[in-house]
């Protein structure tokens, strides 16, 4: 299974390199214009710190990547996916990697969203594709779906509450400060949030 974790973060970094001009540009409308290069930088990071260690545990991997990022990476990105992916590690300590356990681990990397950005459903944040897609996810869990089911829906999930942010009015961050400017924008991070989970949905299956 650290192979897969391993896949899922190489190629989240591919496809965020790959997306980084976009999410600079959905930024520029309503951030700091500098969510895609800061989230190239940071998977960049967590590519090179891949290809210098081996780790023994999913756990160990998460945790090294969420530590990466915090420490590679400027804005609000960095911290809030930084913690998303701490907590994800923690949670996976020690126990069997089964969809539910993996669902609680997404869950608990979330809370770790929450608990720094103190963000809520409707905000215009990434919190806006990460709730939905946890629903999803253990909607699919609960209906005897395997891993794949339920990140394939956890992504679709996600897209749709990406795509619900562009009519919201941002409530937190720097697009808050537009106030109803920010109304017709896409949140850029529930875009990168969509990207990791649609490469989950592609990696961890």
């Amino acid at each position: 299974m650290i192979d897969k974790f391993t896949d899922w973060l190489r190629d989240s970094a591919k496809v965020l390199h790959e997306n980084a001009a976009y999410l600079t540009e959905l930024d520029s409308a309503i951030g700091d214009a500098d969510h895609g290069a800061n989230m190239d930088r940071g998977f960049a990071a967590v590519v090179a710190v891949l290809d210098e260690t081996s780790f023994t545990s999913v756990d160990e991997l998460l945790k090294k990547a969420g530590m990466t990022l915090v420490s590679k990476v400027g804005g609000a990105s960095g911290p809030l996916y930084g913690t998303f992916f701490l907590r994800f590690g923690t949670a996976l300590a020690g126990v069997e990697l089964t969809p539910a356990s993996i669902g609680e681990g997404l869950h608990a990397g979330v809370g770790g969203i929450l608990a720094r950005g103190k963000a809520e459903l409707g905000d215009k944040t990434m919190y806006d594709a990460w709730a939905p897609a946890l629903d999803a996810y253990d909607a699919a869990v609960a209906g005897g779906g395997d891993l794949g089911a339920a990140l394939t829906a956890a992504a679709e999930a996600a897209a749709k509450g990406r795509d619900g942010t562009v009519p919201l009015e941002a409530r937190k961050g720097r697009a808050s400060y537009l106030g109803e400017r920010s109304i017709g924008h896409q949140d850029p991070g529930a875009t990168s949030t969509t990207l990791l989970l649609e490469s989950a949905a592609r990696t961890l299956a």
